[in-house]
């Protein structure tokens, strides 16, 4: 199940919520104020492996190079 990111429209409070994808732009309760006018955010991942940070796919931001360390996104 995947882990979304909103932000409340009413606090501006950023939450996760694991749904189902089906469920991603149904409404959600803000965990701060509890209403229901939230967005989703576009959210950047990170899986941990034996090779160390490996940010999305192929392992690079923007703004480096896939055989270079990163400082922006971590990735060694």
């Amino acid at each position: 199940m995947p882990l979304y990111e909103y932000q409340c429209l009413e606090c501006e409070t950023r939450f996760d919520a694991l749904r189902g994808m089906s469920q991603a732009d149904d409404p959600i309760a803000c965990p701060q104020c509890g209403e229901t006018h939230a967005r989703r955010m576009i959210s950047l991942f990170a899986a941990v492996g034996d090779r160390g940070v490996i940010a999305g796919e192929g392992g690079s931001c923007a703004s480096c190079s896939p055989s270079a360390s990163c400082a922006t996104c971590g990735v060694r």
